[in-house]
């Protein structure tokens, strides 16, 4: 455990709230579990006691179940929950209001606790504004499920400290997490910024006839190596929520996607999405289906993205490569590959779709120029952004 932190209080009994309770009393906390209603705390205390059993079962942890369960406590009561608390960890339901309604009450009932946030798309400037004491306000974001999956994303506020940010990291390794920092608030932070363009740009290239949806996951997975192809993830995690991701960011909507939310096809959870979960047998595409189809230019923009990243001082080139890979099971980072293909090759591919499409979304970073005007364009030059041994 973290030497100076004893009790952590998890605001929310949801999938993340209850999956982070159970990560933390895995790792030896006594763990508060607050929601606004019995009845959620008792759904979430249901799935720790479950999940610990399985886990246990399994012989997938070291931790006594029935004492890491002992170790959680749960409430309605938000002032019993924070109070003694050494870290406070808010999973409440993404919406902005709501969460800078909790954060204004921390206020009253913690004094140097970190605050944290889950938050996988908001500011977390934004939430830290509710309070007077921003410099304690931290993201804090797991990704689901909390209990299996290494990442965790540490996101540093406009006003965090570095006091905070260090201690929240040290608590994310004393889960047996790989924390990344996150140096500035950027929407997206590091893994939802390099999964925009892996998802939106296939849409594209579909949307202007470029392609097709099998077309582009068959070669995503089975030529490049994803775990899972663009459409068939936007099915699994909801057309709905990349669309109104854009859609608040004022971005442009490629039309198969704005199609799919127009009739309420938003993917698994609906039964229908790009493919069919009803009656068909989901995403059906075969290693051929791939042929034809320009991965390049969606790993282009990918490359392109990281380098904002990197340039803006918002991560390094491992901690990019990092969030990816435990972040969504990429086989490689955006960095590495940038340095493969060679960073030269992916400025003029991303020229090309800039000639091709009239887009600015292809406008190179800044960085990624610097980078090749240097001559540092990856594994042949020996430098991009990594040094190679010549």
């Amino acid at each position: 455990m973290a030497t100076d932190i004893d009790r952590v209080a998890v605001l929310g009994a949801g999938n993340m709230g209850h999956g982070i309770t159970e990560v933390a009393a895995i790792a030896g906390y006594d763990v508060v579990m607050r929601d606004v209603e019995e009845e959620l705390v008792e759904d979430g205390y249901e799935n720790i006691e479950w999940s610990l059993r399985k886990l246990a079962e399994n012989g997938e942890i070291d931790a006594d179940p029935e004492a890491a369960l002992g170790r959680v406590e749960t409430t309605t009561d938000l002032e019993a929950a924070v109070t003694d608390a050494d870290v406070v960890v808010e999973a409440a339901p993404e919406k902005l209001a709501l969460k800078r309604d909790i954060f204004a009450d921390l206020d009253e009932h913690t004094d140097d606790a970190i605050l944290a946030t889950n938050t996988s798309s908001l500011s977390i400037t934004d939430i830290a504004d509710a309070t007077d004491n921003p410099e304690r306000v931290v993201g804090l974001h797991f990704f689901n499920p909390p209990v299996r999956m290494a990442l965790v994303e540490v996101v540093h506020g406009e006003r965090t400290t570095e006091e905070t940010a260090d201690r929240t990291f040290a608590f994310a390794e004393s889960l047996g997490k790989t924390p990344i920092h996150v140096r500035e608030d950027v929407n997206g932070f590091v893994v939802n910024s390099i999964l925009g363009p892996y998802v939106e740009e296939p849409a594209w290239m579909v949307s202007d006839g470029d392609a097709t949806v099998a077309q582009a996951d068959a070669a995503m997975v089975h030529e490049r190596g994803y775990p899972m192809g663009p459409f068939e993830l936007s099915d699994l995690t909801g057309i709905d929520v990349a669309y109104h991701v854009r859609e608040e960011a004022g971005k442009p909507i490629p039309s198969v996607m704005a199609e799919k939310v127009d009739a309420g096809d938003l993917g698994r959870k609906t039964g229908q999405g790009y493919y069919d979960y009803e009656d068909g047998d989901a995403a059906t595409y075969e290693p051929e289906d791939g042929e034809g189809f320009d991965w390049f230019r969606v790993e282009a923009r990918m490359v392109n993205e990281a380098a904002k990243l990197v340039g803006g001082d918002v991560a390094t080139p491992e901690e990019v490569d990092t969030g990816m890979r435990l972040g969504t099971g990429f086989p490689e980072g955006p960095c590495t590959r940038g340095d493969e293909h060679g960073l030269d090759a992916v400025v003029e591919k991303l020229h090309e779709g800039r000639e091709q499409t009239g887009s600015d979304r292809f406008e190179p970073a800044d960085f990624l120029v610097e980078l090749v005007e240097a001559g540092t364009t990856g594994v042949d030059a020996g430098d991009g952004f990594y040094e190679y041994d010549e």
